[in-house]
C-alpha cells in the first residue's frame, strides 16, 4: 500500500501499490511533491506526496481532470519543471539514480530519451514543421544511439526505419512533413521516437487527446504491446477513463494534487469497483455507464480546503471530512471509504 507523507510511513519497499511482492521496479516514487513560488512568499502545491511504484511490463494510468497534477508530476520525472519549482521526495529509476536530485547536465545525456522516453501531449506540436520524419527519426537515432546505431548513412537509414516499424509507421510516410500526416500518424511518429532509446521507462503524457475512438484504441494498443514484448514500465497520462481501462494493469486517481485512489485496474474498472467518491464519480461520467457528471468543479490548488479538497463536491462529506484530510490508507484517501 502507500502512505500519505504528512499522516503515515512510506511505502513498504518490498511491495508495489497492491500490496504484492515487487522486485527492481523500473520506477520507485516516494512521497513526489511540488510547488510553485508565486511571488509575495506564497505558493502552489501542484502535487502533494505522491508514491507508487512502476514494474517491467506494467503500465500504471494515472487519470483525473484537467489541472489535478498529473502532467506536473511527469516533467518533474523528466526535469522539465520551471524555473520557480521546488521539489521533494524522490523518484528512483532501476539503478538507483534519483531524478528529482539530478542535475541538468545527468538528465540530458543519460536519462531523457535514453532511460525514460516521452510519447508527448500533441505530438505535432513536438515535431519540427520543416523536417520530414525521416530527418527526425536519423537526428534521435545519431543522439540516443550513437556507435550503437552503426557507422554510415545506410546503418543510419536502417535503424530509422526499423524505429518507425515499431511504432507501425508506415515507411512510405517516412519524407512527409509533420503537417501533412494525420493525427494517428503523428502519434505513431513521435512513438517511434521515444521508442529508439529503448528506454526501460515509457511516459505517455496524454497520448490519445485529439484521436478518435478508433485511433485511441489502436494507440494504447500499440503502447501496450511495445510495454509487454521488451519489457518496459509504462507510466500514462490521462483523462480518458476508456483509454485507461483499456491499457492499465494499476490505475491511480489524482485529484487537487494528491493521488485520491490507487488499485489494480480489473478491481477498479469491475468488482468491487472504486472505493473514493471522486473516483466513483468520473466512472458514472462515462456515456457507456450513467453518463452523470461528477457536481461542482475542483478547487484551486493555492487556495486548498483544511480537510478533505473534495468535500464540496461529495454527497458524503461531513464534519470531519471538511476539518481533517484524509490519509492514504489502503488504497483510498477518504474517510467513510
Amino acid at each position: 500500500m502507500t502512505a500519505d507523507p504528512t499522516t503515515g510511513p512510506a511505502a513498504d519497499p518490498a511491495t508495489d501499490p497492491s500490496g504484492a511482492p515487487s522486485s527492481a521496479p523500473v520506477l520507485r516514487v516516494d512521497r513526489l511533491s511540488v510547488r510553485f513560488r508565486m511571488g509575495g512568499g506564497q505558493y502552489v502545491e501542484a502535487v502533494t506526496g505522491a508514491t507508487f511504484t512502476l514494474a517491467a511490463g506494467e503500465c500504471l494510468a494515472l487519470v483525473g481532470e484537467s489541472g489535478c497534477g498529473k502532467s506536473v508530476l511527469a516533467s518533474a520525472l523528466l526535469g522539465l519543471l520551471p524555473g520557480n519549482a521546488e521539489t521533494a521526495g524522490s523518484a528512483r529509476l532501476a539503478d538507483g539514480l534519483d531524478v528529482l536530485a539530478a542535475d541538468e547536465r545527468t538528465l540530458a545525456r543519460t536519462v531523457r530519451g535514453r532511460r525514460i522516453g516521452l510519447v508527448p501531449q500533441s505530438p505535432a506540436a513536438h515535431l519540427t514543421p520543416v523536417r520530414a520524419i525521416r530527418s527526425h527519426l536519423e537526428e534521435t537515432v545519431r543522439e540516443l544511439a550513437g556507435r550503437a546505431a552503426g557507422r554510415g548513412r545506410a546503418a543510419l537509414r536502417a535503424r530509422a526505419e526499423a524505429a518507425a516499424g515499431r511504432a507501425a509507421f508506415p515507411a512510405t510516410h517516412l519524407d512527409r512533413h509533420p503537417h501533412e500526416l494525420s493525427g494517428g500518424l503523428a502519434q505513431r511518429a513521435a512513438t517511434a521516437l521515444a521508442l529508439i532509446g529503448d528506454a526501460p521507462l515509457l511516459l505517455a503524457d496524454e497520448p490519445t487527446t485529439g484521436l478518435d475512438r478508433d485511433l485511441v484504441h489502436r494507440t494504447v494498443d500499440e503502447l501496450r504491446a511495445h510495454t509487454r514484448e521488451a519489457g518496459r514500465a509504462l507510466l500514462m497520462i490521462t483523462h480518458d477513463l476508456a483509454a485507461a481501462e483499456r491499457i492499465a494493469d494499476t490505475v491511480a486517481v489524482m485529484y487537487a494534487g494528491r493521488i485520491v485512489e490507487i488499485a489494480p485496474a480489473e478491481a477498479f474498472f469491475g468488482a468491487p469497483g472504486p472505493r473514493h467518491p471522486y473516483a466513483r464519480g468520473l466512472l458514472d461520467a462515462l456515456p457507456e455507464r450513467a453518463f452523470t457528471p461528477v457536481p461542482g468543479a475542483p478547487p484551486e490548488l493555492g487556495a486548498l480546503p483544511p480537510g478533505c479538497a473534495f468535500a464540496a463536491r461529495c454527497a458524503r462529506a461531513d464534519a470531519i471530512c471538511r476539518t481533517q484530510r484524509p490519509p492514504l490508507a489502503e488504497g483510498v484517501a477518504c474517510h467513510h471509504a
